[in-house]
């Protein structure tokens, strides 16, 4: 029997072109699953097949796991204390193994055998082949469309398939089998049957590597694509450098008369594209990005990242696009937050900061309104600066004297220090729950404390709106940090149901 075994898995590794060790690895997954058919509960089998003689073995074997961990299957582990009284010198993760009977060959069934072994060669071959594409270190797939999955699409290259999901295809776009598609890899999940490699149309980074086919000169290291941002079948930002001055990076892209980027737009169902020039000045990347809108001037704001942009009326609905789309674009591309406003609201903005600046100044200066708007008209915005700014650029004030100086810049520390007393003991009023809340740091904690805002559930209380307006967050991030305040709601209604 044993010879006999030997000279099936010879027969199969030679017909299947696989290892010999993977033939005997499918063998001995077969023997041990029909072992532990004859125990009861969720044990664990390991048979070990001699790959000369032919004869084997079989063991039972626990996993040793941490005292505190607890037994999540006792048929199949072993506490470390106690398995330390079999074996001395053993560490957790490793096994306790005990010989047990083997099963008979002739006894274990032969189609459930031949099955495990069939597809234990099948995953093998199927990883050789993925293992092979894998290695020639293509990023864009390249196959005929053979089947549709659930909504998903099922690319055939070779005898290797990635998956296109319905999210990831460009809107409108039809695909019919047989068809030939291009798409990105975006991964390889190898827990998935029949298509592990992931595919994506509808991804910037396949945008980006369509051009680096079309350009040369992004291969060669002259031109860089230092972002992209899209709305895929419809159009789309990349954003350009160039590192040697002699290379224009938009017409290099453009190509001779639009050559290179119809190509790129040709393969992704007629996404317009527009290329723009990055630079190392966000306001002059912002300007650039919301082109072909011409900006008459742009705020920028450091803290919250985000970006004034003011046009003229005539300029209003092009920066702002069908939709929002163009700022929308420009926002992605850059990763700064674009506020799009005509004159008029710039300067109504512009007044109301001034007031609430005035007024703080007022009160925490204790000083009357011209000397507030002396202090506005020179650029000062916070009592941080009235208090810190070197000292020598506030004497080059005409309207104050050394002596108003050293008055304001006193006065500016000592606001800031009462109000920092008073931050604290806000801080000290906030629960302990809401502390715990994972996504929130010491800042956010205190800007919430500053707000009124002690409890979790004041903070589940609130709308986006109005957390984006305390935190300077994000939609997305202030919608995820009031889901997760509001998780205990569910919990406590669930379990009321129950």
């Amino acid at each position: 029997m044993n010879r006999e075994l030997l000279m099936l898995v010879e027969a199969i590794s030679r017909e299947k072109n696989v290892e010999r060790d993977v033939v005997f690895g499918a063998v001995e997954a077969a023997m041990a699953q029909a072992t532990k058919k004859l125990y009861e509960g969720d044990v664990d089998i390991r048979v070990s097949v001699d790959r000369d003689s032919g004869e084997y073995e079989t063991f039972r074997r626990w996993l040793v796991v941490p005292d505190d961990a607890g037994l999540q299957n006792p048929d199949a582990e072993e506490l470390l204390m106690d398995a330390r009284e079999r074996i001395e010198d053993i560490e957790e993760g490793e096994y306790i193994e005990e010989g047990v009977p083997s099963v008979p060959i002739g006894r274990i069934g032969a189609m459930a055998a031949k099955q495990v072994i069939l597809q234990k060669i099948r995953d093998a071959e199927r990883e050789m082949l993925l293992n092979d594409f894998m290695s020639r270190g293509d990023k864009i797939f390249v196959g005929t469309v053979k089947r549709m999955d659930k909504g998903d699409i099922i690319v055939e290259s070779g005898r290797v398939e990635g998956r296109l999901r319905r999210g990831e295809m460009i809107p409108k776009e039809n695909l019919r089998n047989g068809d030939r598609v291009r798409a990105m890899i975006m991964e390889v999940d190898l827990t998935l049957r029949g298509a592990p490699i992931i595919l994506s149309r509808s991804a910037p980074e396949f945008m980006i590597e369509l051009f680096r086919q079309e350009v040369p000169e992004i291969e060669q290291g002259l031109l860089e694509i230092k972002s992209c941002a899209r709305d895929p079948g419809s159009r789309a930002k990349i954003a350009v450098l160039s590192h040697d001055k002699r290379v224009d990076p938009i017409g290099t892209c453009v190509g001779v008369r639009g050559t290179r980027v119809n190509a790129v737009t040709n393969e992704l169902a007629g996404e317009r594209v527009d290329i723009v020039l990055w630079s190392e000045d966000p306001a002059q990347f912002v300007i650039g990005a919301l082109a072909p809108a011409n900006v008459s001037s742009i705020v920028v704001d450091e803290e919250k990242h985000a970006m004034d942009v003011v046009v003229d009326e005539e300029n209003l609905a092009i920066a702002i696009g069908r939709g929002g789309q163009n700022v929308r674009l420009a926002s992605d591309l850059t990763g700064w937050k674009i506020n799009i406003m005509d004159a008029n609201e710039s300067a109504q903005k512009q007044a109301e900061e001034s007031s609430g600046i005035r007024a703080l100044f007022m009160e925490k200066l204790d000083v009357d309104e011209e000397i507030a708007d002396i202090l506005i008209s020179e650029g000062f915005t916070s009592l941080e600066e009235v208090a810190y700014v070197p000292i020598q650029e506030m004497q080059e004030i005409e309207s104050f004297d050394e002596d108003t100086v050293n008055e304001l810049r006193t006065r500016a520390k000592d606001a800031l220090l009462t109000m920092e007393i008073a931050r604290e003991e806000s801080v000290e009023e906030v629960s302990q729950d809401l502390r715990d809340l994972e996504g929130l740091n010491p800042q956010l904690i205190a800007k919430l404390a500053e707000n009124g805002v002690h409890t979790r559930d004041d903070l589940a209380d609130l709308a986006v709106d109005e957390l984006t307006e305390i935190t300077a967050q994000s939609a997305d991030e202030a919608k995820a940090l009031i889901m997760k305040a509001r998780e205990h709601w569910f919990t406590s209604a669930t379990a009321a149901q129950a």
